[in-house]
């Protein structure tokens, strides 16, 4: 038995290796890439820091930029960076087994295992259906949303150009990318140039809510179509989480942050925000103008961020809500945690205290450290910290300007972020065998 866990360990560490290091090549040849004088406007080789950066935002579909992505990068850097946002969106796992699929080899038992890691499944069985329903899905739900934006993007900047722009934005946005193409009206600027146009803002705020739910959510969901009581544990914490997490924030902001403004602008600018800061990083107002508070409701809403086996990066919903949960069990003073009928495992609680640790430690630790490199105010820095260890793209302006230790803190955090910091502990250390049981000792806590 001992040697099976064994076993069982180095096969998952070997996985979450494969999947670092998978994120590390992929990013280095896009910063290789970008370095073309071809991936430029000016056709000049951009410096091997900046393209990092890039190549790092994208493939970890954060968004956070220090070349406009409109104004600096050709077309050929634009599709170079959007091919980053795919292949990180899916996911590399998913990507290398639909190309081994395409190419006709077999499928082993490790690939199936590193796939189920890569999206979180609850089996492996069924794991290579999933992994065409995943591509179907993308390809339906990307295609759609580039379709319906290319009406309003055609108008604006011409047929060929419009077509290249919906499907940019409808790719960026369902990946939770964040990357525009509009600094061509003034750099930098995301979608504040469409902050009125209700249906520009719908289509790419249902673009993020469908690619930030998850593969698995989808799967339940076409499978059960509208019968809730079928669905699975996970599913139902998903989208239970997800709508309290839209509409609680959106209220907030309705009555905070765009008091002065008209009805229809106040609810479409509370709407998105709302969306847009778990992980989207697009924005259709100046951040730069909030509160201190509503700064700080969209660093929690970014740090908490999408939902496992999702495009979205963060701790996840699902942690958020295990941990709800665990905490109300204790006020309640049960000894089991338990939602919509069901028990929760042990093990799922102390991962989501251990995720919920890592994260807040990382975002306040890089956070401070890029408050003293900078001397810029703290709120500030914890802003952009978070924003890049949810993977989410938001930023108050700085990141552009920030010198390149804070660069590399922000690129370690995005690949946290996305790579997830488990993953990269569980694939730096062994998993070690079961021990005996030690005296036990009660400690008081609270």
């Amino acid at each position: 038995m001992k040697r099976e866990k064994t076993r069982a360990g180095i096969h998952n560490r070997n996985t979450f290796r494969v999947i670092s290091l998978g994120f590390l090549l992929l990013i280095l040849a896009g910063a290789l890439l970008l370095m073309l004088p071809a991936a430029a406007r000016d056709r000049t080789v951009t410096p091997f820091s900046d393209t990092l950066f890039t190549a790092v935002s994208a493939t970890c579909v954060t968004g956070l930029v220090v070349r406009d992505t409109a104004t600096h990068w050709s077309l050929f850097g634009q599709a170079v960076i959007l091919l980053l946002i795919q292949i990180g969106g899916m996911g590399i796992i998913t990507i290398g087994l639909t190309v081994a699929r395409l190419a006709g080899k077999k499928i082993g038992l490790w690939f199936r295992g590193a796939m189920q890691d890569s999206i979180s499944a609850p089996q492996v069985g069924g794991i290579l259906n999933l992994t065409k329903f995943i591509l179907k899905t993308t390809a339906l739900l990307e295609l759609t949303g580039a379709l319906l934006l290319s009406p309003v993007f055609c108008r604006d900047f011409g047929f060929a150009r419009g077509l290249w722009y919906a499907l940019f934005h409808a790719v960026s946005a369902f990946c939770n990318a964040g990357f525009d193409l509009m600094g061509v009206r003034e750099p930098f600027s995301s979608l504040t140039s469409y902050g009125s146009n209700v249906y520009v803002n719908a289509v790419i705020m249902l673009l993020i809510i469908l690619g930030g739910i998850g593969f698995l959510t989808w799967d339940d969901v076409v499978r059960h179509r509208h019968h809730f009581r079928k669905y699975r544990l996970q599913t139902k914490l998903v989208l239970a989480t997800t709508a309290f997490l839209i509409v609680l924030p959106a209220l907030f902001f309705f009555f905070t942050e765009y008091a002065g403004e008209p009805v229809k602008e106040r609810i479409l600018h509370s709407l998105f925000q709302s969306v847009t800061a778990r992980t989207a990083g697009f924005n259709n107002a100046d951040l730069s103008e909030m509160r201190e508070t509503g700064s700080m409701t969209m660093t929690v809403l970014m740090l908490i961020g999408g939902c496992s086996g999702s495009t979205a990066g963060g701790m996840k919903t699902s942690t958020l809500a295990v941990l709800f949960l665990a905490a109300l069990s204790i006020y309640r003073r049960r000894e089991q945690v338990q939602c919509f009928g069901r028990r929760i495992a042990e093990d799922t609680v102390r991962t989501a205290g251990a995720i919920l640790f890592m994260y807040t430690g990382l975002f306040l630790s890089a956070g401070i450290a890029v408050s003293l490199i900078e001397s810029l105010p703290l709120m500030t820095c914890l802003f952009e910290t978070g924003s890049a260890l949810g993977t989410a793209g938001l930023t108050l302006g700085i990141t552009a300007g920030l010198s390149l230790p804070s660069h590399i803190i922000l690129m370690l955090l995005m690949f946290a972020g996305r790579v997830g910091g488990l993953t990269l502990i569980y694939a730096a250390f062994a998993t070690g065998g079961e021990t005996a049981r030690l005296p036990m000792e009660k400690i008081t806590v609270g």
